[in-house]
């Protein structure tokens, strides 16, 4: 059984795994009653939205920006403390999506390195947190980590486009994966994981009969450029930006508000130009 690591472990124990292996999880974040009331906020919201969509590939992008509940949950200061044992006590949110699994679907991930498509120059100047709304297990389709694969070099990557494919171009790692090696990334509703931007990872397909919810969140330091495309966005959710890299965005004020939504508009336009940065159709 993975041991569940306390928020207030020294920095050495969190950033010293976390720069080793690629990764530290699981670690407690959320109460049982603030999980199950952020799920019900979500469910809620998702029934209002209807088919509308808000990201690439139907996916819900960026919910911290339209989304009071979600916005509350990435200045969560368990994560945070988190965060700053790694990145330091300056934090920007610079991204963060819902990945949903309905049950008996197909949806799945591929193994890829995040940073080979975002854009931004510091590999070490990122951490993802992933949250889990939900109980996440391997029949589910929860991550699956390469231990230590983010201190090698970036591998290429193909675009696929699959459809079943929650990536953006189906992106691929042209990699020879030991399945002997793979952790498996199995957590509890309200538990958390940290990942390295570099760290090949990937999901199955959920083949149970449960909903499976992890909010991914990507954290960066204010030190860290956008290097792709002309404009980036960030929020602040601890300490100082001393940099101005990003235009910074505001939280919102209510649910789906005009001004968030262009705002969110604006990111999702801005971020896709580095996502898709020499891509070719097929």
């Amino acid at each position: 059984m993975t041991a569940v690591h306390d928020v207030d472990e020294r920095p050495s124990d969190i950033a010293g795994q976390f720069f080793e292996d690629g990764y530290v999880f699981p670690i407690d974040i959320l109460d049982a009653d603030e999980t199950l009331s952020y799920r019900k906020q979500l469910e809620s919201l998702e029934a209002g939205l209807g088919d509308r969509t808000l990201g690439n590939k139907a996916q819900l992008n960026y919910p911290h920006v339209i989304f009071s509940f979600a916005n509350e949950i990435v200045r969560n200061p368990a994560i945070l403390d988190v965060v700053e044992h790694i990145l330091g006590p300056d934090i920007l949110v610079w991204g963060s999506t819902f990945f949903i699994k309905e049950p008996h679907t197909e949806s799945y991930v591929s193994w890829h390195q995040d940073l080979r498509y975002w854009g931004l120059d510091d590999v070490n100047g990122q951490v993802s947190a992933w949250i889990a709304l939900s109980r996440v297990t391997e029949a589910n389709g929860c991550m699956r980590f390469v231990p230590g694969s983010h201190r090698g070099d970036m591998v290429e990557h193909n675009d696929t486009f699959d459809d079943a494919n929650f990536l953006t171009r189906g992106q691929e790692a042209d990699v020879a994966i030991d399945d002997a090696s793979v952790v498996n990334v199995a957590l509890e509703p309200g538990q958390a994981s940290f990942h390295h931007g570099k760290l090949l990872h990937a999901s199955a397909p959920n083949r149970s009969s449960e909903r499976r919810i992890g909010l991914a969140i990507q954290y960066i330091a204010p030190h860290v450029r956008q290097v792709v495309a002309n404009e980036d966005f960030c929020m602040l959710v601890r300490g100082e930006d001393h940099y101005n890299h990003f235009h910074h965005i505001p939280q919102p004020v209510s649910d789906l508000s005009e001004d968030a939504i262009s705002w969110h508009n604006r990111i999702l336009t801005a971020q896709n130009t580095a996502l898709y940065d020499g891509v070719e159709a097929p």
